[in-house]
């Protein structure tokens, strides 16, 4: 008999939980860190016969095989607290079902990394009017220039007499500290100390910002900070090893209490890092999260909890836009969170190689709106959202491309050594249009006034 493979054993436990939702009981598709799936059934107020439930976990045993639980199905009348499955949080609900007619279904996933795409908000998540003076950087691919930019907005704005934070959250490949500040200047500590210290409630007195010294404002009082992913190297500092155990949740502090999540703790990190620089300066008027590239708890907290504005890097090629469709399909499956994030997202047409030829940037925001139309705009099949579909040509929509032109001499780039770079002709060229759009994004009453 052939093995049933992860996809093929997904599918089937989810047909089951859809037949068993059908006879009027709630059921919670759980699948383990293993990819193992187990079923269960709330029977509370409507019993499940033994013989049904001896068919039912036969048959979800047989079509699931190796990637079946080790109690393949369960009944909440025999669990000890049914409730953290049932009425869990992070429940990703497919069916709401229909009181007498079929019960509720929905997921619970327990994963290491990528829970957070699809979380719900939570209770630490920073007030809006925080939450809108953070933009995120963000590229699904690496490479396409989202670290350089951070640094030329950074300037721009101080540029401007405006404060700045910038935050490095690139935390397996540091970036944009290089860019700002030298390594023997850096702060003692970074983010991830602060994961650390925190987790152990020793976080008190971390010296975590440092104001840029590669930046001189041109005029007013403008100024950049900068919270490196790291501290400053030195003899017995070791980054790898507090690398290792930062993205785990924390427990309960005390019997009966709450559990602290990463994007709890990762936002306890950057509001620690907003504060420290409003108690040496001012407040911050914008904060910039440098989020890492790919599929990662980091990036999934900072897109969907922590910013205001997420600006998507990209470059016009099917792997792109691949990666962006898995993504934002994550936020599909949650239409309350989708209608919350979407208008937050900005397309940013990373490294763009034609600064004459219209066409190819049509292209690109054409094959953008299609991933929006087949993800998160109104259009989307199964998806319960507002009435949301902007127009092909709407310069202020998600899929609206903002222009960044590419230049050879961006490449191999030696900070210390050129500190002046964000003043030279070919890069005030390359960004200007990028400047000025995620300005008016950023400080929109400020445009208007």
């Amino acid at each position: 008999m052939n093995p049933t493979r992860f996809d093929a054993a997904w599918n089937a436990a989810l047909g089951h939980a859809h037949r068993a939702a059908k006879t009027g009981r709630d059921t919670v598709l759980v699948r383990d860190l293993f990819g193992r799936a187990s079923l269960l059934v709330d029977d509370e107020e409507k019993p499940l016969p033994a013989e049904e439930l001896a068919s039912l976990t036969e048959e979800f045993r047989r079509d699931t095989q190796a990637f079946a639980g080790a109690q393949p199905v369960q009944t909440a009348s025999t669990m000890f607290a049914p409730e953290m499955f049932f009425a869990s949080p992070e429940l990703i609900v497919q069916d709401e079902g229909e009181p007498g007619h079929r019960g509720r279904v929905a997921v619970l996933e327990r994963t290491v990394v990528g829970a957070d795409w699809a979380r719900d908000a939570i209770a630490a998540s920073p007030q809006p009017e925080v939450r809108d003076r953070r933009v995120a950087l963000y590229g699904f691919k690496g490479g396409v220039g989202r670290s350089t930019a951070t640094a030329v907005l950074a300037r721009y704005f101080a540029d401007q007499g405006r404060c700045v934070l910038v935050v490095d959250l690139d935390l397996e490949s540091p970036g944009v500290s290089s860019l700002l500040h030298g390594f023997d200047q850096l702060p003692e500590h970074g983010i991830v100390d602060h994961l650390v210290e925190a987790g152990v409630g020793n976080a008190e007195g971390l010296e975590l910002v440092t104001q840029s010294s590669f930046f001189v404002p041109s005029q007013g009082n403008g100024e950049i900070w900068l919270a490196p992913a790291g501290g400053r190297p030195r003899d017995g500092y070791d980054y790898l090893a507090k690398l290792n155990r930062i993205y785990s949740d924390l427990p309960a502090a005390a019997p009966g209490g709450a559990p602290k999540p990463f994007c709890v703790r990762l936002e306890e990190a950057i509001a620690a890092c907003e504060a420290q620089v409003a108690g040496i300066s001012r407040q911050p008027d914008v904060v910039l999260l440098d989020s890492r590239a790919g599929i990662h708890d980091i990036a999934a907290v900072t897109l969907t909890q922590l910013s205001g504005l997420s600006l998507l890097f990209a470059v016009d090629n099917p792997s792109t836009w691949y990666g962006y469709g898995m993504l934002l399909s994550q936020w599909k499956q949650r239409p309350d969170r989708a209608v919350d994030l979407r208008e937050r997202l900005r397309i940013v047409a990373a490294m763009f190689r034609s600064a004459g030829d219209i066409q190819r940037l049509h292209k690109l925001r054409d094959n953008a709106q299609k991933m929006f139309a087949d993800t998160l705009y109104d259009d989307a099949e199964g998806a319960d959202l507002e009435a949301y579909h902007p127009a092909l040509d709407d310069n202020q929509a998600p899929h609206a491309p903002i222009p960044i032109l590419f230049s050879h001499d961006l490449i191999g780039l030696d900070p210390l050594q050129d500190r002046d770079w964000p003043e030279l002709p070919f890069v005030e060229a390359a960004y200007k249009r990028f400047l000025s759009e995620v300005e008016e994004l950023v400080f929109p009453l400020e445009e208007l006034s």
